[in-house]
């Protein structure tokens, strides 16, 4: 994990735009010219993911899945046979709580899967391995935020996934067992139509419930043109979710 860890930081932006940043300083009296190319596309990528107007426009372009209307939250109970909600990674030691908790964009999905668990009356299992290989998990942190917080019971817990394909892999072994075929799948919309992608190649049918939509309009001052913190956070998510839709498919399609 920290061997993948560091390089997909190294090759990802913001990583990958400073070692250009790096690159071009280093070569700026051997090779002024490609020094400069290096100083622009660095700098030039780095402005871009600071604005707000980037995140919408790749949200549009990595969003593919529509919302669930919520007229639809109580027949998907009819339609499918269990709900499952992917973590988001956690917080570790949060002093406020005394303890690890779910990730705010985990707390997102958990809470949009309360609300669906509620309305269909289906059981939820929630999927999440351990963080950097130390305890409690994902899913058992989610369990516990969804019976304390948003009153809800998960009925079955799948700990051992690092990636979204163990998440599809190692859900669909549990769910299997339990004769689960069609699952309402719960995470953000920039990961819906890889993490679909995923539990369908395990043989699961999926009606997706995505959540946490980027590509709207995000109500900025002067068109969100301007700098900010909170995009680079957010377009580092999808460039991230844009990569990974690239490289799943190469790494783990199954022949026919």
């Amino acid at each position: 994990m920290p061997i993948r860890y560091f390089f997909k930081q190294l090759i990802l932006p913001p990583g990958g735009l400073l070692l250009l940043l790096l690159v071009g300083w280093w070569l700026r009296r051997r090779a002024p010219r490609l020094a400069a190319c290096c100083f622009v596309l660095g700098f030039g990528g780095l402005w871009l993911m600071s604005l707000p107007v980037t995140v919408e426009w790749a949200g549009r372009a990595l969003e593919t899945e529509p919302a669930l209307e919520q007229a639809q939250w109580s027949s998907v109970g009819m339609q499918a046979q269990a709900i499952v909600v992917l973590g988001a990674g956690r917080e570790q030691a949060d002093p406020g709580w005394g303890a690890d908790q779910p990730s705010h964009i985990a707390i997102e999905r958990l809470r949009y899967a309360s609300r669906l668990a509620k309305a269909s009356e289906l059981p939820v299992l929630a999927s999440g391995g351990l963080h950097f290989g130390k305890p409690p998990s994902e899913a058992l942190l989610a369990a516990e935020a969804m019976q304390r917080d948003f009153d809800t019971t998960v009925r079955w817990l799948e700990e051992r996934s690092r990636t979204t394909w163990e998440n599809a892999l190692y859900s669909a072994e549990i769910l299997k067992a339990a004769g689960v075929r069609r699952v309402v799948l719960v995470t953000s919309a920039a990961h819906m139509p890889r993490s679909r992608w995923c539990f369908e190649q395990q043989g699961l049918e999926v009606i997706a419930a995505p959540v946490g939509f980027l590509g709207v309009p995000h109500g900025r001052p002067f068109g969100g043109w301007l700098p900010e913190t909170r995009a680079v956070w957010q377009n580092g998510m999808l460039l991230n979710e844009a990569a990974g839709q690239l490289v799943y498919p190469l790494l783990y399609a199954r022949s026919e």
